[in-house]
């Protein structure tokens, strides 16, 4: 299953990739070794693309008691911070890091109601730079939970990332589990989280989007 924000790109690369194949055929047909080394780089090419765009499905039981991971991927830091956009204190920032060989769908994590839904255009510094939350293209979505209060989200765009799809509206109603947005190659998302929130994730630990769970009451 892929995502519907992959369905140009991945009509395109197809198609270019089986003119390709059937180009590299009749130009390389008398030199064996040089069509199936070209041939499978650029299949490998492909593979690689329709990877990066697929969309597991992890159906969920929402629970307002707890915080899931938004993403995919590297949990690569966990630390108090000033959070000066929105709420402007100090907040308990959770960033995990995606690969591009990452999932790259985004997700509810919480449920609740968004209160806030921003587009900042901005650098390409690489995902894990101090500074790219603040200085990167990114989007600040704020949610409104029951439980937890409001906790903030932001999709960061990496070195390769160049384009971030944010579904999220001031007014909207989140469900916890279903699609957010999506970042096309390489990111990072940051939660922050009110302080004393207790934490379920460590360093380095991996995270699995509508699995991992970050944070509990």
């Amino acid at each position: 299953m892929f995502h519907k924000e992959g369905t140009k790109i991945i009509f395109f690369s197809s198609l270019i990739t089986a003119v390709l194949v059937v180009l590299i055929d009749v130009l390389c047909t008398s030199i064996p070794w040089l069509r199936m080394t070209l041939q499978s780089i650029v299949i490998i090419f492909l593979i690689l693309i329709l990877q990066f765009f697929r969309n597991p499905n992890r159906s969920i039981k929402p629970d307002d008691n707890t915080i899931l991971a938004p993403v995919d991927g590297k949990v690569v830091v966990i630390e108090e911070v000033y959070e000066p956009e929105y709420f402007k204190e100090k907040r308990l920032m959770v960033s995990v890091f995606m690969s591009p060989l990452n999932v790259h769908v985004t997700r509810y994590g919480l449920n609740g109601l968004i209160k806030y839904s921003q587009y900042h255009a901005g650098k390409y510094l690489v995902a894990w730079h101090p500074k790219a939350s603040e200085e990167n293209e990114r989007t600040s979505v704020v949610i409104d939970n029951p439980v937890f209060g409001e906790v903030m989200y932001r999709q960061i765009a990496g070195a390769l990332a160049k384009r971030i799809v944010n579904y999220a509206q001031p007014g909207m109603q989140a469900i916890q589990g279903t699609d957010a947005g999506f970042i096309k190659f390489g990111s990072r998302v940051d939660l922050y989280l009110p302080l004393g929130t207790k934490v379920d994730v460590v360093l380095n630990q991996k995270a699995i989007g509508n699995k991992t769970v970050i944070a509990h009451k």
